[in-house]
């Protein structure tokens, strides 16, 4: 298909300001491109760190977003594994899938030059046509059209019984929820605790279970929140109104859970799940706490026999994993992961969506962008 020459994409317009703009429709720039028209595009809590301006903040007129589903429209001459007309699904970086990283399963880490993060241009580099850009510079998905570069690698088609709300997923939050339980080797008859009941976290609930957790309490204080916490079958505690540790101890005879998730990336939060978990047991961490030290010492993990794992989530890996498991499922018998999505709205309402996302009057905004 001819690509129009322009589109309509949500950018950042500043610190907490998205803006609907017309911007100049991607083009393949290197052969290992693809352009992908977005069918529908997601808002990931990750938007809200460049939307506040943390972690170093984004260009002005970058457009945002990295979470998308959509058909491949146009390719570069060296892409072997995708062709016109194909859906795909894609992680929130690129990945070579042939460097030391990429071969260990670490994908999130690739050290090619074209792996990066859809939606993370900076202002010194928006100054300059984006052929001649850091080959890492990649505009976002909160658009008509997205370019992806090293599409062999990057790019998953989605199979026809794997829904886009569902293949979104699969791109980072249900992935990220799979790495946070598989990090706290959460295990059949393990008694976890999930602190954090945004979209990352009410998956991890349901991921826990999966992976034969024979007991989950979900902490949040959000009443919307809580409640679809308790309907997946979690044991809520609304830690403004309870005593969480006290709880979880009367829960496990005295001990504490033997799995803490930590899915919001403060110190406080992650506090909690230190003192949530049994001596011996295991702390995960995905929230991105941009905090200077731990909220617990040298000494306290020693003395708690801890094992702490942190980090960013290597999507591309689990999807390969995930996607076939989901696909293999009958969709009546597949659990309710796309309940976290309570706002469907048009890219057109965009900027309301992250209003919303931002006040936390939605768990997760999904956005149709055709």
């Amino acid at each position: 298909m001819a690509l129009p020459t322009h589109m309509q994409a949500l950018t950042f317009g500043g610190k907490e300001k998205i803006v609907l703009s017309t911007v100049p429709t991607p083009q393949v720039i290197r052969p290992e491109d693809v352009i992908v028209k977005v069918a529908c595009a997601a808002i990931c809590g990750s938007d809200l760190h460049p939307f506040h301006g943390r972690e170093g903040g984004i260009g002005k007129n970058c457009t945002t977003g990295h979470e998308f589903v959509g058909t491949v429209v146009a390719l570069g001459n060296n892409v072997k594994s995708h062709r016109i007309g194909d859906r795909v699904a894609s992680p929130f970086t690129t990945n070579c899938g042939g460097c030391f990283y990429c071969t260990i399963g670490a994908t999130c880490r690739c050290s090619h030059e074209q792996a990066g993060g859809f939606g993370w241009v900076d202002d010194e580099q928006m100054l300059l046509p984006e052929k001649d850009r850091k080959a890492n510079a990649l505009q976002g998905a909160h658009a008509e059209f997205v370019r992806v570069p090293l599409a062999d690698a990057t790019c998953v088609k989605v199979p026809d019984s794997i829904t886009d709300e569902e293949a979104i997923l699969l791109g980072d939050i249900l992935s990220t929820a799979f790495f946070a339980a598989e990090n706290g080797d959460v295990g059949p008859g393990k008694a976890v605790v999930v602190v954090g009941c945004g979209p990352v976290g009410l998956l991890s609930i349901l991921a826990a279970q999966q992976l034969g957790a024979s007991k989950v309490w979900a902490v949040d204080s959000i009443p919307d929140r809580l409640a679809m916490a308790a309907s997946f079958g979690a044991e809520t505690l609304n830690f403004k109104a309870c005593d969480v540790l006290a709880t979880v101890r009367a829960g496990t005879e005295g001990r504490g859970a033997d799995v803490a998730l930590e899915l919001v990336g403060t110190s406080q939060a992650l506090r909690l799940g230190f003192d949530c978990i049994r001596p011996g047991g295991t702390l995960s961490s995905i929230g991105v706490n941009t905090d200077a030290a731990f909220p617990f010492s040298p000494q306290e993990a020693y003395g708690k026999q801890l094992t702490f794992k942190c980090g960013r989530c290597p999507a591309r890996q689990f999807m390969e994993k995930l996607m076939p498991q989901l696909a293999a499922s009958p969709p009546e018998a597949r659990p309710p992961y796309t309940r976290v999505f309570t706002h469907r709205m048009h890219l057109h309402e965009g900027v309301e969506g992250y209003r919303l996302f931002n006040n936390r009057e939605a768990i997760k905004v999904l956005l149709s962008c055709a």
